[in-house]
This record gives structure tokens, sequence and C-alpha cells, in this order.
């Protein structure tokens, strides 16, 4: 008999671990009271880790995907200026959303990403 309630414990404990998986969590329901922090936003700092982080694994390289490279700040400005980056990262009605096949960037990202354009995306 406590043979069969250790296993019974055991695949219990094992179900529970199993079950409170992080798939579908988002960065704001985890940590929401870590704030966004919006000040001193620039390229360098702020901006760039978050293109590097959630675009060049497509958008770099020798052979970047739909030909669109993100990978320096030249770049990356021709599709500020054309609004068709903000388009697509913000997916927005008429822009092929990004990431492809990912979820939207959080919405401190989407933030930052904002306040730097508002500020007239500065190669700061």
């Amino acid at each position: 008999m406590k043979k069969y309630i250790q296993q019974i414990l055991l695949v219990s404990v094992c179900y529970a671990a199993a079950s409170t998986g992080c798939y579908y969590d988002k960065e704001e329901w985890l940590y929401p009271d870590t704030g966004c922090d919006t000040t001193a936003v620039t390229y360098s700092t702020k901006v760039l880790p978050i293109i590097t982080s959630s675009c060049y694994s497509c958008h770099a390289g020798n052979t970047p995907s739909g030909g669109v490279r993100l990978d320096s700040y030249n770049a990356l400005n021709t599709y500020v200026q054309n609004g068709k980056f903000w388009g697509a990262v913000s997916h927005a009605s008429g822009y092929s959303p990004m990431p492809k096949n990912a979820s939207k960037l959080s919405d401190c990202k989407l933030t930052i990403i904002r306040k730097w354009l508002d500020d007239g995306a500065p190669n700061n």
C-alpha cells in the first residue's frame, strides 16, 4: 500500500510540473511590476538590442529574408523613413506583421521603438 501511495504521489508531482509550462506566457504577464523604462531611449542602448534579438535571425547576413536587411542603422533607417518598419512591428493593417510567424513584440518594446521614432530615429 505504501508503494502505491508513493507512485500516486510521484505521478501527481510529475503531472503538476508538466502542466505548468510557460508556452503561452507573455512577458507583461510574467513581469508586470518591472515597468517599461523609456528614459534615455537611444538607438544603441535600447533599440538596437530589440532589433538584434527580434529581427537579426531573418534580416541580417548575406541573404536576408525578403531582401530586407536591418543589421545596420543605415539599412534600418530606409524602412524607418518609408514607414514600413513601424507598420510591420506594430502589426498595422496593410503591412506584413513582424516578427513573421511569431508573437508581436511586447508592449514595452513597441513603446521604446515608438519613442525612438517620435524623437526622429537618431543614430545615437
